[in-house]
């Protein structure tokens, strides 16, 4: 494989234990990496391996422990950002592959994601692993003065989930109403030069507070921790 350089694959004990009960003996950890492997990673047409990249190295070694897996992480050449790294994760296995397929996941994901048959219970990890992937948290200072003179700022905050796929976005806005009465904006931007529409569904500052807290329900979850952190300076500051 082109860009690549990885060790051979071999089935872990890990991924074993999680496919005893079909499709998946499901768990936080299982729920979060299938949000991962919604956003940043890919299935392979050979029926078996199963890929993950991402530009945080700290993404993979969470990757690597949730499935107890020993392969090699390895540092992924791109030649279109020379300047910015990104790591790859590579392994194979047959049944966890076939898990995947059954719950909605395919190669060439990209444009195709629909829903994905997670447990209600576990729907949080998984979304999780979807923000963790392919969204963001950011925040900016608004400043700006009133009419009488006086000075006001706010710190903002949002939150978005990003994807080449409406039909994915729109199933998880409208589970997040349901379960959080939440409102988010699913709108739809240009990807690349070819007009190809990508979508974000973003929350603004009380959306998101209520968002964030549901998703780091308790320490030590599987997450990456720079965002987490960032949803820990507005969340300790919540009555």
């Amino acid at each position: 494989m082109r860009g690549y350089t990885h060790e051979g694959s071999t089935p872990s004990s890990g991924i074993s234990k999680m496919i005893q009960s079909p499709p998946f003996n499901w768990s936080p950890e299982l729920a979060y990496i299938v949000g991962l492997i919604t956003t940043d990673g890919s299935l392979s047409k050979d029926k078996r391996h199963i890929d993950f990249t991402s530009n945080d190295l700290q993404l993979l070694r969470t990757f690597k422990k949730c499935l107890s897996l020993k392969n090699k992480i390895c540092e992924k050449s791109n030649s279109r950002k020379s300047d910015k790294k990104s790591y790859h994760l590579q392994f194979g296995d047959v049944k966890f592959y076939n898990s995947l397929l059954s719950i909605g996941l395919m190669p060439n994901k990209t444009y195709h994601l629909k829903k994905i048959k997670v447990p209600k219970l576990y729907f949080r990890d998984f979304l999780r692993g979807h923000l963790d992937g392919d969204g963001s948290i950011f925040t900016y200072i608004d400043r700006y003065m009133s009419y009488k003179g006086k000075r006001y700022r706010y710190t903002r905050i949002y939150t978005a989930f990003n994807s080449a796929s409406y039909e994915n976005l729109r199933w998880i806005k409208d589970i997040l109403k349901k379960e959080l009465n939440t409102n988010g904006a699913l709108n739809s931007w240009l990807k690349n030069k070819k007009c190809v529409p990508a979508w974000t569904l973003r929350f603004a500052k009380n959306d998101s507070l209520k968002l964030l807290s549901w998703l780091y329900y308790k320490p030590n979850l599987p997450c990456l921790n720079r965002k987490r952190k960032i949803a820990n300076r507005f969340l300790t500051k919540r009555p």
